[in-house]
């Protein structure tokens, strides 16, 4: 029987063997973490330096190559991001070999809806780090060359010149498609990095959904705002060649007040951690077609699992199964709202509430983060306790999110066998399934 894939996993870079664990210490910048590099690889390695040592003293032997440390997902260490990257390149097309170089750094068009798309498709195939390599797009696989990819550059960029396609922003500022852009001037290697934002987790605005190129590969994931370290070095950029959404296709008009105007302004803007005027106005208009029994109390710009409920009833009451009534606003879910077309929620129904990877009770990891305040934290708490992991709480448990919370967590997570990513505090499903069941 195979062995069920959780989506909590530890890092396969997080070797734990004794001899990986020595020479982690003892080589920080060593083969450590990579795929085969045991203690026989190690044993080679120390080998060629003593022989590098013996023939030194008769000639110039050229020195090994100081691989970098492998990226342990969602662990912030104090050299991290350590991100080499390659220079200003073209478009590298079939077999490697450089595409004709663009004319002119000109912007291309794009909306925030196809810069978060673009971003999610490396996410989804998980395209591996590197500096010299380039994916089938043309793209090298670099953070720079990422970012370049999706905001549809003519070239590769590095963080040295991705500012010129763009316009300093201040924090406030910041919406899906923008890009936090750390560039080093002094040593461009050491800690040079740059994250697609993707949207903030929570209403404090101490976290953000980053999409970033990192080893081992793309990711997506929670970050505290504007990363893990050197965070005040992060400025951040908005392309200039953004545009605004398109409208969406049907003819204008339909109820009095209905806002037909007002063009889908993107997924990336509805779900966990959005919090816009967009939320508001969808739950507005859902109260106006009968789904307002979902709703205690608002609508609001922050998006919560009302919004979800509510516009699941209202797919519902199109008729829709499926991915169709999934409780997020597409295009079609938008357009028959903004125009008033469409049959409206009949009797007050509410929404099933969604479910969340199959956990039963699992509200979603946007619940769990700092600036958090929710009974679900205080349910959470509570339960660790039960476990025996109260020792971490002063007080409590409560409501609002603590570090307290974070360390309880963590240590049931290591408790599991996790380690690195897999244990950073914070519950995912898995974590919620191990820890109610």
């Amino acid at each position: 029987m195979e062995s069920p894939v959780f989506e909590e996993i530890d890092p396969a870079s997080d070797c734990d063997c004794p001899g990986c664990v020595h020479w982690r210490r003892a080589l920080p910048h060593s083969w450590a973490g990579r795929a085969g590099a045991h203690p026989a690889a190690h044993r080679a390695f120390a080998l060629a330096a003593v022989t590098s040592a013996a023939l030194g003293a008769g000639h110039a032997v050229p020195a090994a190559a100081t691989p970098h440390a492998p990226h342990r997902p969602g662990i912030p260490a104090g050299d991290e991001p350590d991100t080499p990257q390659g220079v200003t390149a073209p478009l590298h097309g079939p077999g490697g070999r450089p595409a004709k170089p663009s004319v002119a750094p000109k912007p291309t068009a794009i909306t925030r809806t196809e810069i978060i798309n673009r971003a999610k498709t490396w996410v989804a195939a998980k395209v591996p780090y590197g500096m010299s390599a380039y994916w089938s797009d043309g793209y090298r696989q670099d953070c720079s060359g990422y970012v370049s990819m999706a905001w549809k550059l003519p070239g590769n960029e590095w963080t040295g010149s991705l500012a010129q396609y763009g316009e300093k922003i201040s924090e406030e500022e910041l919406q899906p498609g923008d890009i936090l852009l750390f560039h080093n001037a002094a040593d461009p290697e050491q800690g040079s990095h740059v994250t697609i934002f993707g949207g903030w987790t929570d209403a404090s605005h101490t976290s953000y959904t980053a999409y970033e190129q990192t080893r081992p590969h793309t990711r997506r994931q929670s970050t505290p705002y504007a990363y893990w370290n050197n965070s005040d070095r992060y400025v951040p950029y908005r392309y200039k060649g953004v545009t605004p959404e398109e409208p969406v296709p049907g003819k204008e008009g339909g109820r009095p007040g209905a806002p037909a105007a007002t063009p889908y302004p993107g997924a990336a803007y509805f779900g966990p951690g959005a919090n816009n005027k967009y939320v508001t106005q969808l739950g507005r208009m859902l109260v106006a077609r009968g789904a307002g029994g979902s709703y205690a109390s608002g609508p609001g710009p922050r998006w919560t699992d009302a919004d979800r409920r509510a516009t699941r009833a209202f797919q519902t009451a199109q008729g829709w199964t499926g991915a169709e009534a999934d409780g997020l606003p597409g295009p079609h879910t938008w357009e028959l709202l903004v125009t008033g077309k469409g049959k409206d929620v009949k009797g007050g129904a509410v929404g099933p509430p969604p479910a969340s990877h199959g956990v039963p009770g699992y509200p979603g990891r946007a619940m769990f983060r700092p600036g958090a305040n929710n009974t679900y934290v205080t349910e959470l708490g509570k339960q660790l306790v039960r476990k025996g992991f109260g020792r971490f709480y002063r007080v409590g448990p409560g409501p609002f999110w603590s570090e307290a919370d974070r360390r309880a967590v963590e240590a049931f997570q290591r408790t599991q066998g996790w380690r690195g990513g897999a244990a950073d505090g914070y519950p995912g499903p898995e974590t919620w399934r191990r820890l109610f069941s």
